[in-house]
């Protein structure tokens, strides 16, 4: 079993999983907030924010499991698309939690960090990232990582860029080119392989986001909208997590029996 950090204790909160069936890191596309306000008959920010509510329950859960890392889908390349007024109150969101959490990821001895582009964000919003990033460089406990401003078609083609040019000078020759040299350049170097993918309100599409990261991760949709995924909705997504029977691509025991004894 390997070792969790301090204040983790998965029996707490699942005592019918075994606690080496946790996953180590867990990630999150946050859909629904839109029509969660929109439901309520309130502007879709009304949602946003009570998303940001659940990401610090998803944090405060996956803390206590022992998941080593949570990434949230915070903000693609594609939502610049989206009306200029719900991006500006968007980035202010961003602000008000990079401003808000800093101590308490601090107190809490959470790492964290981003992934995706930093050109385009605004230089306020970098400022905080910045703030944010040193203020817990020296954190030990789970990690943080919020994907902003982020596609993961980009994040290839940008680690793909990368090695072309070191073969261009001449750093390496091309059949040096493998996967661990391809994930040494993608943004989530250094993070724990991911092992589930949670995607809320019930839609089934991965939206370029960690599309070499997911290649055997468990998937899990769940219809529940983002703003309403509270504990007891963590907690079912990683019991059915622990309950499955991953295989990367070999053979598991029921394809190790004659055809007549397969259920």
């Amino acid at each position: 079993m390997r070792e969790r950090h301090a204040g983790a204790d998965p029996t707490s909160l699942l005592p019918d999983v075994d606690p080496r069936r946790i996953p180590r890191h867990i990630a999150i596309i946050m859909d629904g907030n839109g029509r969660w306000a929109q439901e309520r008959e309130l502007p879709r920010m009304f949602g946003h924010r009570n998303g940001a509510v659940s990401v610090r329950t998803a944090l405060e859960t996956v803390s206590t499991l022992g998941v080593e890392c949570l990434t949230l889908y915070s903000f693609s390349l594609e939502n610049w698309k989206r009306p200029e007024e719900e991006v500006s109150q968007l980035m202010q969101l961003y602000l008000t939690y990079m401003d808000g959490e800093r101590a308490s990821l601090v107190e809490q001895n959470i790492r964290f960090r981003q992934i995706g582009r930093r050109d385009g964000l605004p230089p306020e919003a970098l400022d905080a990232l910045d703030q944010t990033l040193e203020a817990t460089a020296q954190c030990t406990g789970p990690t943080l990582c919020l994907a902003v401003n982020y596609g993961s078609r980009d994040e290839m083609l940008h680690a793909m860029r990368s090695l072309a040019e070191r073969v261009r000078t001449g750093e390496i020759d091309p059949s040096d080119i493998d996967e661990a040299a391809f994930e040494e350049r993608l943004f989530t170097h250094g993070l724990p392989e991911l092992d589930l993918l949670i995607r809320t309100a019930g839609e089934r599409r991965l939206s370029n986001f960690l599309l070499w990261q997911l290649s055997y991760a468990e998937l899990y949709v769940t219809p529940t909208l983002w703003p309403d995924f509270g504990t007891d909705a963590m907690l079912e997504a990683v019991r059915d997590y622990a309950g499955r029977e991953r295989r990367f691509g070999g053979l598991g025991p029921a394809d190790l029996l004659p055809d007549e004894g397969r259920a």
